[in-house]
């Protein structure tokens, strides 16, 4: 069992602020989430990398339908690397949750992977994952956004 002022449930972007903010102003503070990275549904499936494919997707049409032409920038035929685009979308959503985990480290927030679950009053029991166990608390939040 372990002894935390509050604990997190959920580490997307309400959650991992909340535990580095909380954090910062003294607290000792766990987050819990499910994924072994760290940023909720948005930055590891869901915003982040659909606006990654998109940006690039973008950049392929205007090249592919000459719309640099105006720009003096025109090419001959444009191929689309399907491999290396989904390479750099994994790049950018593995800096992002880096920068996370170090902003955890740096503020020394725990980090607990698992399914989370408030079995009694300042009690969250994590019923699966490496860090499986019983945690106490005297305060929790669930910020647990589109995953229930």
């Amino acid at each position: 069992m372990s002894d935390f002022d509050l604990i997190v449930i959920g580490a997307g972007p309400g959650g991992y602020v909340s535990a580095i903010r909380a954090a910062q102003l003294g607290m000792k503070v766990a987050c819990v989430d499910k994924r072994t990275t760290l940023g909720g549904t948005c930055l590891n499936v869901g915003c982040i990398p659909s606006k990654a494919l998109l940006n690039s997707s973008e950049k392929y049409a205007d090249a592919a339908n000459g719309k640099l032409d105006d720009l003096g920038i025109s090419f001959g035929k444009v191929k689309l690397d399907l491999k290396a685009m989904m390479v750099s979308k994994d790049k950018i959503v593995k800096g992002l949750t880096g920068g996370i985990d170090m902003l955890f480290a740096k503020n020394k927030v725990t980090r607990l992977t698992g399914t989370a679950m408030i079995t009694k009053q300042g009690e969250v029991t994590l019923t699966d994952g490496p860090d499986k166990g019983v945690y106490q608390a005297s305060k929790i939040l669930i910020a647990s956004g589109s995953v229930p």
